[in-house]
């Protein structure tokens, strides 16, 4: 019995162990699977971020294509390389996963194989109704160009993005611009930037300092009004014949005066020549008299120089050598002032470095001021004009993108290259800067304010369905003609204006595209033989 009970203990102790191991072992065991599999749940954890970076798509990645569309409201296929060479190659270059599509709202290739006659048959397209198509079409552009008139009244009427928010967001430092092409901008959409700029062109009343200093006369300075400018003008005309030296020419090339010089000076005043109804002239009025009698009255005192006097002598022996400045009488030291565009500083650069090889020149001594202004609006010059206007569309099926290439448009890379042009500015302060190395008042470009274009819906459907109302212009610069040359007074020849005109709108009533005769509104000395013959020969006259 003991032995049977120890024997008993004996295997109950033996068991118990063999238990302990067992539980030990699988103990052991569970803890290394517990293990592994706690190494496998941190490995996991640790892939997943890993898997998530993979799959986020990298706005970079080649394989991630996008088309990027930008459109505009005038343009064909076979002519957008330049487009493309100003402004999208560089950002395709930068950005290889996006393609450039340009979209035109009028294409020129329709029209370009049609006569002046056919063109004047077809119906006009609407520029804003084809610009809206653009932006609210089953393939909405991204990116739209705009003209000057068209911003305010696209962001009225909640077609683009305002482009605040994504300013703030990135830190875009506006006071880097002009103030006034911000300014300018912001009136148009309501106190919203709902596009931008790159850059922008305007004139200038450019001066020859030693004209001035040899007359006596204090050098122009800036916000003069025009009033200002002609009584300079006057000041400064001296001499007769050869040794004449003229005020004011309201061109680089040449002399003379037309009813177009005119018509910008009044733009800021948006004067109208007939009645809304295009039924009755509406130019016989103290305010379009205004406007003309001055500028003829220079004219006709030879203040302003005439296209004979601006002629150079070709030489007796019969030797000519051509030199492109012989018809600018500005730099041949004849006209103190004359109005000029910003591409005229490249081109008194270039005869500065270059007179030296011109018989008979001597470098100018030049500067230049703002535009005249009127005294009505002394902040506003008319003569600027705003670039590649660019925003983005409220429907725009790729927001992002465009909101990148308008940076990089906008940006100070971008601006680097557009500094180097002749015929620009920058929107940018620091780039603007005189180049060549000359010195000069650059600032007098960018000074006042751009004259405020509102796109008139009205008058634009009036002369899409009228396009023989150009002919009222044309009547306009006839009878603006016998004014400079004595035969009517100012006041006669608005008064003629305004009757001939009122009688060609009730026929342009009745013959809105077809041919019109101009004869029965023309005096046999109205024109040159040859500018008569030119009309005859393209219909505008017969007889």
């Amino acid at each position: 019995m003991v032995r049977d009970a120890a024997r008993a203990d004996t295997h109950a102790e033996r068991s118990g162990v063999r238990s302990g191991l067992r539980r030990k072992f699988l103990l052991r065991l569970t803890h290394k699977r517990n293990v592994r599999s706690l190494s496998a749940l941190v490995a996991l954890s640790m892939l997943v971020p890993l898997a998530a970076a993979c799959s986020k798509e990298d706005p970079d990645d080649p394989n991630n294509r996008r088309t990027l569309r930008i459109g505009m409201l005038y343009g064909s296929k076979d002519n957008e390389s330049w487009f493309r060479q100003q402004y999208t190659d560089m950002f395709e270059l930068g950005h290889k996963n996006i393609d450039i599509e340009l979209v035109y709202s009028i294409d020129y290739s329709d029209q370009m194989f049609e006569s002046y006659e056919e063109s004047k048959k077809r119906e006009q397209p609407d520029p804003l109704a084809k610009m809206k198509e653009l932006l609210t079409g089953q393939n909405p552009v991204d990116v739209v160009m705009l003209d000057n008139g068209m911003l305010g009244q696209l962001a009225q009427e909640n077609l683009l993005q305002s482009l605040e928010p994504l300013i703030k967001e990135d830190k875009i430092d506006l006071e880097a611009y002009v103030p006034n092409l911000i300014e300018s901008i912001r009136e148009q959409g309501n106190g919203q930037l709902y596009a931008l700029t790159p850059t922008f062109s305007s004139s200038a009343l450019f001066y020859n300092k030693k004209l001035f200093q040899k007359a006596g006369v204090e050098l122009p300075k800036d916000n003069m009004t025009w009033d200002d400018v002609y009584n300079l003008a006057r000041r400064l005309k001296t001499g007769t014949g050869k040794d004449a030296v003229y005020g004011l020419s309201f061109t680089d090339w040449g002399g003379g005066l037309n009813f177009w010089n005119i018509a910008s000076i009044a733009t800021p005043l948006k004067l109208k020549m007939y009645d809304d109804k295009a039924e009755k002239m509406t130019v016989d009025t103290p305010q379009w008299e205004k406007v003309w009698k001055d500028p003829v009255q220079l004219y006709v005192d030879h203040v302003i120089p005439h296209p004979e006097d601006t002629q150079q002598e070709q030489p007796a022996d019969g030797s000519y050598r051509y030199n492109p400045y012989q018809d600018r009488p500005f730099f041949s030291n004849k006209v103190a002032m004359v109005i000029g565009s910003y591409n005229l500083v490249n081109d008194l650069n270039t005869f500065n470095q270059n007179v030296d090889k011109m018989k008979g020149y001597e470098k100018i001594d030049w500067d230049v001021v703002t535009y005249p202004v009127l005294s009505e609006m002394p902040n506003v010059g008319s003569s600027m004009y705003l670039g590649q206007l660019t925003g983005i569309n409220a429907k725009a099926q790729n927001p992002k993108d465009a909101w990148e290439f308008i940076k990089f448009m906008n940006s100070k890379d971008t601006a680097k290259f557009k500094a180097r042009s002749n015929y620009e500015l920058s929107a940018l302060q620091e780039f603007i800067q005189p180049p060549g190395g000359a010195s000069f008042n650059i600032q007098a470009f960018y000074a006042l304010k751009p004259m405020p274009y509102e796109f008139n819906e009205a008058d634009d459907k009036l002369n899409r369905e009228r396009p023989n109302l150009s002919y009222v212009s044309q009547l306009a610069d006839i009878t603006f003609q016998k004014a400079i040359e004595g035969k009517l007074s100012v006041k006669e020849a608005l008064q003629e204006w305004q009757t001939k005109g009122t009688d060609m709108l009730q026929k342009i009533k009745t013959n809105p595209k077809g041919e019109f005769d101009m004869s029965p509104y023309m005096d046999a000395g109205d024109m040159s033989p040859q500018k008569r013959a030119l009309m005859r020969a393209s219909g505008e006259i017969v007889g």
